[in-house]
């Protein structure tokens, strides 16, 4: 799949996912007309043998038929934090919007339609919260749709499953902010830069696996996930970030190459959302 080469020491490009209807309803998007934008403009331009529905480029269009859930009616999986409702956010309108490509009509998400196609098979986020908010926002629409259908949640740190047992189909999310290992050495976090194996192990039998990492890179003092960080054989305990991030991603991109067969997988790499923390500064004036 050549994951690899996606990647430079300067540059990460990132393939985003925008919406969970590309897991499975791609193949029922209804091309429009091509379009065509000013030659200035830094989005690509569709030509007319187009064919394609260009799924990532597009805009958030307002629908009043949405949300498609409610939160407070959905299963107990919703971290607090995540929860802007039950926080007391006082508007509602950021709910009624829904993903429209540019140069095709994207199906509404339909919960059994999901469930029906992707019977027996296993649907895991890899990552931190951007992907367990979507794990979370994904059970939550489908589980609106068959609500009387028996389910099972299973929570074993890092690992948490979401099972719809009628249809066989496991929603999973595998804690992994950085993706690549972390092990304890004389007491102290090792962030292993260069080592993916004891994480993948939990990730070899999904179908569909959407990974994603990028906020942890940057954290430190108590937020710092680890202590010191092996590359090339030696360890440091600081090193410069972007630098660890890109040797972190390659070993990603080698493990997605040479062990994810491409014609039983599907596998996505989302990009980095802005953070969801509000940091508050108080100045004292004397």
């Amino acid at each position: 799949m050549a994951f690899f080469a996606i990647f430079n020491p300067c540059v990460c490009v990132f393939i985003s996912v925008i919406s969970f209807n590309f897991l499975l309803l791609a193949s029922s998007v209804r091309p429009v007309q091509p379009i065509i934008t000013n030659p200035h403009h830094r989005q690509p331009i569709h030509r007319s043998n187009h064919s394609q529905c260009a799924l990532f480029m597009g805009s958030w269009v307002r629908d009043e038929t949405y949300p498609i859930y409610q939160a407070s009616s959905c299963p107990r999986i919703i971290d607090p934090e995540f929860n802007c409702q039950m926080y007391g956010r006082p508007d509602s309108n950021y709910l009624k919007y829904r993903w429209k490509p540019a140069n095709c009509e994207l199906p509404r998400f339909n919960g059994l339609e999901f469930l029906l196609r992707m019977r027996g098979k296993t649907v895991m986020f890899v990552g931190d919260s951007l992907g367990r908010n979507q794990w979370e926002s994904l059970i939550c629409m489908t589980w609106s749709a068959v609500q009387r259908s028996a389910t099972e949640f299973i929570t074993r740190d890092p690992l948490y499953t979401f099972k719809f047992l009628d249809y066989g189909v496991d929603l999973s999310f595998y804690r992994a902010p950085y993706l690549v290992d972390i092990d304890a050495v004389g007491g102290r976090r090792v962030l292993k830069l260069e080592d993916i194996s004891k994480n993948a192990r939990a990730w070899m039998a999904a179908d569909v696996l959407m990974f994603n990492t990028g906020h942890w890179w940057t954290h430190k003092g108590s937020l710092k996930g680890w202590d010191m960080m092996e590359s090339g054989g030696s360890l440091h305990e600081e090193m410069d970030r972007l630098v660890a991030l890109n040797t972190g991603l390659k070993t990603w991109a080698r493990w997605a190459d040479s062990h994810v067969e491409s014609t039983n997988t599907r596998i996505f790499f989302q990009s980095v959302s802005p953070t969801h923390y509000k940091y508050v500064f108080q100045i004292s004036h004397g």
